[in-house]
């Protein structure tokens, strides 16, 4: 379990210059990264370690020379991020609420890539409307009352829009109830809104009044009256 901060499968991505100069200047200016590492704070955006590599001073409307390569910034807001995918131009940014509906939820939290839902296009919810997204890795969080709670419990999925629309590239971090993954070989893609309700319900076995019994607490494999007592 991490703190704070988790490596994540790095990922090569734009990022918004404006960002990096107090939102004063360099709007509509970006400088290529490597995003290495995420970090969860509450009541705020995900956020992420990154490398700057240089890769802006080959394009050729750049006059400034190679001056970030190998430079680094901590806890970059995901709304700077754009995908190093193919495409014409950069994406319109997204606001805040609609990048990330909802907060990071705790500082424990860990990292880790659904293997079985990573390779086919996620249907994402984003404002109202339905947008394909490539799935990239998910944050759960622990450790506190909310994070806990089974009824407010949300995850951070992390994908990036590859539909052609003005959002194509932006990252964003949805909960479970804002996606929806596709594999056509394994299931048909749903239709309409799930019939769910989250739950208000925790489990737990150690909450039942039989563990007042030690008879019923200790029957296990090696008591001997109620192994010879089953044999009957």
């Amino acid at each position: 379990m991490a703190h704070l901060i988790s490596n994540i499968p790095h990922f090569k991505c734009w990022v918004r210059r404006e960002f990096t100069h107090n939102h004063e200047k360099y709007h509509g200016e970006y400088l290529h990264a490597l995003a290495i590492a995420v970090n969860t704070i509450p009541d705020r955006s995900l956020s992420f370690q990154v490398v700057f590599t240089g890769e802006e001073a080959n394009c050729e409307d750049w006059d400034e020379g190679n001056i970030h390569g190998g430079a680094m910034w901590a806890r970059m807001p995901i709304q700077a991020l754009v995908a190093d995918i193919p495409s014409e131009d950069f994406p319109v940014p997204m606001e805040d609420h609609i990048a990330q509906p909802w907060d990071c939820e705790s500082r424990d939290h860990s990292v880790v890539v659904m293997d079985r839902v990573s390779s086919s296009p996620w249907l994402c919810k984003i404002d109202g409307n339905f947008y394909n997204g490539k799935y990239m890795f998910t944050v759960d969080y622990t450790g506190n009352d909310i994070a806990d709670d089974s009824a407010q419990h949300k995850q951070s999925h992390v994908l990036y829009i590859t539909e052609d629309c003005e959002w194509q590239g932006n990252f964003v971090a949805l909960p479970n109830n804002r996606v929806r993954a596709t594999s056509p070989a394994l299931w048909v893609t749903g239709e309409g809104a799930p019939d769910f309700r989250p739950s208000q319900y925790s489990h737990s076995a150690e909450g039942h009044d039989s563990y007042m019994d030690p008879t019923i607490t200790f029957n296990n494999l090696y008591d001997e009256k109620v192994s010879k007592s089953s044999k009957k």
